[in-house]
This record gives C-alpha cells, sequence and structure tokens, in this order.
C-alpha cells in the first residue's frame, strides 16, 4: 500500500531525529553539570583572591574603579545575551591546559605572595573554562567582557613605582612651564614646585596615574558601547593618555596660580579633592569630543564599497 511505504521509508528519519535529541539533551545536561561543579570549584578556589582584591578597592583609590569593572562586564554578558546564546556548543579539551595553567599560577602565585598572578590567573581561569565547556565561538562570543576584567587588576608594585614617578616628574615639568606663561615665579626642583609663599609637592597620588588608569578603563567601555571601529576603539584608549598627562598637569597648574594669587590653603583641602574630580570630567567629556571629531574621519578613511 503506498501509505504503509510512506511510513516505513519515514522511520528511519523519525529515528535519527530523536536519537539526535536525545543526544542534544543529554549534551546539554553534561555541560551544565560540568559548568555548574568548575564553578562551585572556581569559587572556593579563588574566594580568598577576590576578597583580597575587593579590599585593596576599598582601601587604595588608586584601585577604586575596580568595583565598577566586574559590574560593567555582567553588564556586558547580559547586552549581549543572544550572541554568546546562539554560539554553537563545541566543549574543546585544550580549556583543560588552560584550567591547568591557570591553577599553576594560582600556585605559583600563593606561594611567592604574588598578587598579580593569583589574580590573572582568575581572568584566565574563567577563560579557560568557557572553552572547555562550551568551545572557542563561545569565548569568542565573550571575549570583551572577560578581557575588560583585567582592568581590575592592580598592578604589581614594582611596575606601579615605575611608572609613578616619570609622570610625577613630566607634571611638575609641565604646570612649571605653565606657572612661567602666566608670569607666576616658580622654582621646580625635581617633583617640587617653589613658589613664594608655598612649596608644592606633586606627590604620588598628584602624579596623574590614578586618573590615567581609570580614564583608560572609561574609555574602554565608552568605546565598545559607542564604536564599532575596533582601530578606533583602541585609539580612543590610547589618546587617554596624553589627555590624562596634560588634564593633570592642568590642575597643578590650576592650584599653582590659586596658591599664589589667592591663598596658600587653596593647595589642600576641599579644592583640591574638588579639582581632582572637575579635571577628571573634563577629561572625560573631552574624550567624548574627540570621538565625535574622529568619527566622521574615520567613516572619510574607509573604503567604499563598488
Amino acid at each position: 500500500m503506498p501509505g504503509l511505504s510512506v511510513t516505513t521509508a519515514g522511520q528511519p528519519n523519525l529515528v535519527a531525529t530523536l536519537t539526535a535529541t536525545r543526544e542534544s539533551r543529554s549534551l546539554s545536561w553534561a555541560v551544565v553539570s560540568a559548568g555548574s561543579v568548575l564553578a562551585v570549584l572556581v569559587v572556593w578556589l579563588y574566594a580568598g583572591v577576590v576578597a583580597g582584591m575587593a579590599r585593596q578597592w576599598w582601601q587604595d583609590p588608586n584601585w577604586s574603579h575596580g568595583f565598577a569593572v566586574p559590574a560593567f562586564s555582567a553588564f556586558l554578558l547580559w547586552r549581549g545575551r543572544g550572541r554568546w546564546r546562539a554560539a554553537v556548543v563545541r566543549p574543546s579539551l585544550l580549556g583543560l591546559a588552560g584550567i591547568a595553567a591557570s591553577l599553576a599560577l594560582l600556585v605559583a602565585g600563593s606561594l611567592g605572595a604574588e598578587l598579580f598572578t593569583t589574580r590573572f590567573s582568575l581572568v584566565m581561569m574563567l577563560g579557560s573554562l568557557v572553552v572547555y565547556v562550551a568551545g572557542w565561538r563561545a569565548l569568542r562570543a565573550v571575549a570583551f567582557p572577560l578581557g575588560y576584567l583585567l582592568l581590575m587588576i592592580p598592578w604589581p608594585a614594582i611596575v606601579y613605582a615605575q611608572a609613578t614617578l616619570p609622570l610625577q616628574l613630566l607634571a611638575s615639568r609641565l604646570a612649571a612651564a605653565a606657572l612661567e606663561l602666566v608670569r607666576v615665579p616658580v622654582l621646580r626642583e625635581g617633583n617640587l614646585l617653589v613658589l613664594a609663599n608655598r612649596t608644592l609637592e606633586v606627590a604620588d597620588a598628584c602624579s596623574g596615574i590614578r586618573s590615567l588608569v581609570s580614564l583608560v578603563t572609561l574609555a574602554a567601555a565608552y568605546g565598545y558601547l559607542a564604536e564599532q571601529r575596533w582601530w578606533l576603539r583602541v585609539a580612543l584608549a590610547g589618546l587617554m593618555v596624553p589627555i590624562a598627562v596634560v588634564s593633570n598637569a592642568a590642575r597643578i597648574f590650576g592650584t599653582g596660580v590659586l596658591t599664589y594669587a589667592v591663598s596658600p590653603r587653596l593647595a589642600e583641602g576641599f579644592f583640591h579633592e574638588f579639582s581632582g574630580w572637575l579635571i577628571f570630567l573634563t577629561a572625560a567629556a573631552l574624550m567624548a569630543a574627540l570621538h565625535a571629531m574622529l568619527r566622521p574621519l574615520a567613516r572619510w578613511a574607509e573604503p567604499t564599497g563598488g
């Protein structure tokens, strides 16, 4: 009978479909189970690392922006949930190599009391887990939110010290030159600006490293949300380096002018703190203005399709 032959011919396809569905479901449950177990292990292994990093964010003003970084990464993951949900799940055993390397860094950093190494291993572990549980395409879908977490990690003390001193001297030199232009008598001795009625010290906190790190972190977030061209995103983050240096020098210059012309008390207290926030907001506004100026240039430079 024709109807019987059609049913018989269709059975293998039906069986294959049901089998594939069962395999897909078992794979999903395996992925979820493995991910859950590994997530618990990661929380257990890195709880102390995260707690120590959070304490440093709270106690060290230079890294207080660290609280915002994981929150922004979580927001990006939620915002791009459609992309990583649509990624094909292809677990890779190469993720195990990354997990092993992350654990090795954690052990080495713990034994050597090197905080940066243990904290870096956390981000490396998260990326390796994604590869092991979901595959490389899933990692590509969440690459920026994971990579952005690197900006929450405080620099090693030796690197921070090496970056601070040159910035102190550069800010002092620029501020002294600007003060001389407006006829404010000043003598620069290293990071000291000797005025007629007060000596200003460009201390570590005034070196500009704090605003530099915070502005680069802000620029990376702004560029990802407001710009599609990867090279323009990199350019915006790179431009924050000279902007932060000049902005900090402008802050020292303004403090010097008011100290000399009005009162030495303006070099400290409320005005000193307020000027820091004012310069930071000005630098952020300048970043947005530069982006608005560069966008037409970027469109003009792009090749047109023919």
